[in-house]
């Protein structure tokens, strides 16, 4: 009598299409909180059990064949693009190796005496501007009780008996810690002579030992794994030959500038900005404060001048420099960059802050390459 009830088999596939898209998005936000978590996790991990302190022992002990390694790694790009132009190996190795040597000579005359003559003439200005120093911060001590009526007597101790305290150091220890710089750079110096000859004979057989290593991976995965490691090759010279490039135009420009303004020691000041420079975002400001604070300790218009030759470098750097010889090199979102500053830098300090980028991009690198090799988030 009743006929049966027809059930639409029609599917709303715009409400599914929706919760697939979110589901696909909950998901890569899943993981990638996880990632972070497992990033501080194994930060946490390393602090707790000085696991940092073990690796740094372990370098410094085999500095010499890590130095060898990475000249090897360095110079390799340039001894088989030789090779691939009908020179042997051998004598391209020879060739790169001169002309790299040849540079670093050049380079230590042109530079080395007078960095060492501004050192010197740095020390011996430093009490003279450490009382300027205090000198200045009295008179802005007073004009701040007198507008504001607060007692500074106990701000006036305080900051006296640092300053007191610095002029002691470099007064009295100076001296003792010059003699321990120069035996560390004498050591430091045998052990990269060392590793300049390690990295010789690596570099002689740099394709033999790539070979070798290539041959721990099972034959299955060889294909991919050298895709991975060309990846991260190419990732990690483009920034250490864009970071050095970089470096010593700005330790050009900004030794030149703070000459030009009357600056005590300005090649001192201006290696200091450029090795600083490494750190993304932060470095310019940790490299440029000390040197404008001194500066305003000699005359306002040093400062000034120091202030402007700052400025113009580091604008230089951040809009022309880094985006033409870096490119976008890292790939990485500034906020990632900044995040992964503030976790490496509360855990391993400066040196921390120094490794980030790198390391954060390498992990960026191996996380897409198992996103592609498994089809992870597939928009297909």
């Amino acid at each position: 009598m009743f006929g049966k009830k027809r059930i639409s088999d029609k599917v709303d596939y715009e409400k599914l299409n929706e919760l697939i898209r979110f589901s696909r998005n909950f998901v890569k936000l899943i993981f990638g909180v996880s990632i972070v978590a497992l990033i501080v996790l194994i930060t946490y991990i390393g602090k707790e059990w000085k696991l940092m302190h073990i690796f740094g022992d372990v370098i410094n002990i085999l500095s010499p064949f890590f130095i060898g390694v990475i000249l090897a790694w360095l110079l390799d790009p340039i001894v088989t693009y030789l090779q691939k132009k009908g020179v042997k190996r051998g004598i391209g190795v020879t060739f790169v190796y001169v002309l790299v040597i040849a540079i670093i000579v050049l380079i230590g005359n042109l530079f080395i005496p007078t960095l060492i003559d501004q050192i010197n003439e740095m020390i011996t200005a430093a009490p003279q501007t450490l009382k300027s120093l205090s000198a200045q911060l009295d008179g802005i001590i007073i004009d701040i009780s007198r507008t504001y009526e607060i007692d500074s007597a106990i701000i006036k101790d305080n900051l006296y008996e640092i300053i007191n305290n610095l002029l002691y150091s470099f007064t009295v220890d100076g001296p003792a810690t010059i003699v321990s710089v120069v035996k560390s750079i004498i050591s430091g110096g045998f052990n990269v002579i060392i590793g300049f000859l390690i990295g010789f004979y690596m570099l002689l057989d740099f394709d033999d030992v790539r070979a070798q290593l290539a041959k721990i991976v099972p034959k299955k995965h060889r294909e991919e794994v050298a895709k991975l490691s060309d990846n991260l090759n190419h990732l990690l010279r483009s920034y250490v030959y864009g970071t050095l490039i970089v470096m010593f135009i700005l330790f050009i420009f900004q030794s030149i500038g703070m000459s030009i303004a009357g600056m005590t020691a300005p090649m001192v000041f201006g290696l200091f900005c450029a090795v600083t420079n490494i750190i993304p975002y932060l470095g310019p400001y940790i490299g440029g404060i000390p040197a404008v604070i001194v500066a305003f300790t000699i005359s306002p218009r040093v400062g000034i001048g120091v202030l402007i030759s700052v400025l113009v470098c580091q604008g230089l750097e951040s809009y022309l420099l880094t985006p033409t010889i870096m490119s976008k090199t890292m790939k990485l979102h500034p906020v990632t960059i900044i995040i992964g500053l503030l976790l490496f830098g509360h855990f391993f300090g400066i040196l921390g802050m120094l490794f980030a980028t790198p390391i954060i991009s390498c992990g960026k690198v191996i996380i897409n390459f198992f996103i592609e090799k498994y089809e992870l988030f597939d928009e297909e």
